[in-house]
């Protein structure tokens, strides 16, 4: 069979002549036969080129990348959903791992020096611009104004490429770490730096006990409500610091310098929660004292702004919205009165009394501002800008202790209200002492009274926010239910605390979020203390069984429930 009739078989075949071809000019041959083999060649060769282009057709279609396989389409980008979710997570693994690397670095200033640690605090200071950044892309997300989906997947994948550098920061920096702290080493000398600690924390607990039975007799329940659960967990975590610190201790003294530097990194990020949950008190009763002392000026300035008030609507001064006037003053009159009452009642909350009497009078100032002298309006805003930062710094101080000594159940969202409160506090007072200083300066005129405003405005923003991320982290730990767990309350709060990494065998992660790979184990699993770094490297202490659940984690080694 030729060629030709192997393709195209409907071809005639052609069997030579056995006698020969025909003689030139002869009769024996058919007129045609010279012309069927170049027929069939040229059809032979057109059916192999269409088999070759819809061979390479077929391929090119099916192909996924210039090397890659037949039969592969391309994977569908993740869906918007998915990219969020992946988001929350990233942020809070971020978050943990400065908050656990500021925390250690701490450590390491104090015993090396701060020239030592400058690089650690250079690598720890730009994961912090890189993760303000991040939540703050988190915050535009969740506010009122909604973007569109491609939008939306431009800046999901921003906030995860920002926690990504800040975590690769962190990680390329906990080897050179390791060889600035050498826990392994020098266990002995971190272990009694870690005892002297815990000595000083104990003692100042007792303290703040004190002051905490002082500001409820003194106050109502709701003005210590921030603290008034902050002296048992600060006990529970010295305790886990004091069984640490013993294991410490007799692992020095077996030559384990490995076990002995997994219990002082352990005892270490306790006592720097238990030393936090003091400071909480003293700062509370602080804010409180200080609340109590500017209301009277408070409640005098607004009585003021009530009475220019009164005469601009006796007088029905031109460009004063009246209807408007008269609804806030009606309303500022009614704080004014209630806050007396209970002011002159004995025990109230002198916080909570200057955020209402200062919302009031900011609220009387947005109208009286036109109808007042330049310079006497901004001074009357400025004093208002004093008391506002003030509820402001106390709101966001309260939530960051509630989500640093809870973080191993709060989510994204608590920290996401959290971060934008502190910036908008930290720009408030930018502001606010910019105009301060320029007041008295040929710079000042308009421009100062608008930052005055915008500091205000920001001020009591961030009030608001920072409040709603106490509430929201009280929801996450509310939800992530009871911390004791098998291994008592002393263990599940190191747990709870984010001090161990993980969670607690049959215990779900935060609300709405899943974790990571290279955020730790579970305690029951071997979860170690967080060490310097990022998620890559921030477990890498391990645990082993040294934190498995159950006894004696409820007490010390000597089975003693005080504290040394």
């Amino acid at each position: 069979m030729t060629l030709a009739t192997a393709w195209c078989p409907a071809l005639p075949s052609v069997t030579p002549d056995p006698a020969g071809p025909a003689a030139p000019g002869g009769n024996g041959g058919s007129p045609g036969a010279d012309l069927v083999l170049p027929v069939a060649l040229l059809v032979a060769a057109g059916a192999v080129a269409a088999y070759t282009y819809t061979k390479r057709r077929r391929r090119t279609a099916t192909r996924t990348t210039p090397h890659g396989r037949p039969g592969h389409l391309p994977p569908a980008p993740p869906a918007v959903e998915e990219l969020d979710a992946r988001a929350q997570r990233v942020l809070v693994d971020t978050d943990d791992a400065v908050r656990t690397s500021e925390e250690e670095l701490g450590f390491a200033v104090a015993r090396s020096g701060e020239e030592a640690a400058r690089p650690f605090t250079e690598a720890v200071a730009y994961a912090r611009g890189e993760l303000a950044a991040a939540f703050r892309l988190r915050q535009q997300l969740d506010d009122a104004v909604p973007e569109d989906e491609a939008a939306r997947r431009r800046m999901l994948e921003e906030i995860a490429a920002r926690c990504g550098d800040a975590g690769r920061r962190l990680d390329a920096e906990a080897g050179a770490f390791d060889r600035l702290r050498d826990l392994e080493r020098t266990a002995p000398q971190a272990l009694a730096a870690a005892e002297s600690v815990t000595r000083e924390v104990s003692g100042r607990a007792d303290l703040a006990d004190a002051a905490l039975v002082a500001m409820c007799e003194r106050y109502t329940p709701a003005a210590a409500v921030p603290v008034a659960d902050g002296a048992e967990p600060a006990r529970d975590r010295l305790l886990f610091a004091a069984a640490n610190l013993e294991r410490a201790r007799r692992a020095v003294d077996e030559g384990d310098g490995a076990a002995a530097a997994v219990h002082v990194r352990a005892a270490e990020g306790a006592l720097d929660q238990a030393a936090r949950l003091v400071d909480a008190v003293d700062r509370r009763a602080g804010e409180l004292a200080e609340a109590a002392g500017r209301l009277p000026v408070a409640l005098a300035d607004t009585e003021a702004d009530l009475a220019d008030a009164r005469g601009l609507l006796k007088g029905a001064a031109e460009g004063v919205p009246a209807a408007d006037l008269r609804g806030r003053a009606a309303r500022a009159e009614s704080v004014v009165a209630d806050v007396r009452r209970a002011s002159a009642a004995g025990r109230y909350d002198p916080i909570d009394a200057l955020r209402r009497v200062g919302e009031a009078g900011a609220a009387l100032d947005e109208v009286l501002t036109a109808a007042r002298e330049g310079e006497r309006g901004t001074r009357r805003t400025r004093a208002l800008v004093d008391g506002a930062l003030l509820t402001a710094a106390s709101s966001v101080g309260a939530a960051a202790d509630r989500i640093a000594t809870h973080r191993g159940a709060v989510g994204a969202r608590a920290r996401t209200r959290l971060a934008e409160a502190d910036r908008l506090v930290e720009h408030a007072r930018s502001l606010a002492a910019g105009a301060a200083g320029a007041a008295g300066g040929p710079g000042g005129g308009s421009g100062d009274a608008r930052d005055v405003r915008n500091a205000l405005a920001g001020a009591r923003r961030a009030d608001v926010l920072a409040r709603q991320a106490r509430s929201l982290a009280e929801q996450d730990v509310a939800g992530y239910g009871d911390p004791t767990g098998p291994g008592g309350a002393v263990l599940g709060g190191a747990v709870l605390g984010g001090i161990l990494l993980g969670g607690l065998p049959g215990r779900g992660h935060r609300r709405g979020e899943g974790h990571e790979d290279g955020h730790g184990g579970g305690a029951g699993d071997g979860g170690g203390p967080g060490r310097f770094g990022g998620g890559g490297t921030r477990g890498r202490l391990g645990g082993g069984d040294r934190f498995r659940p159950g006894p004696p984690w409820d007490v010390p080694p000597d089975g003693r429930r005080d504290v040394p």
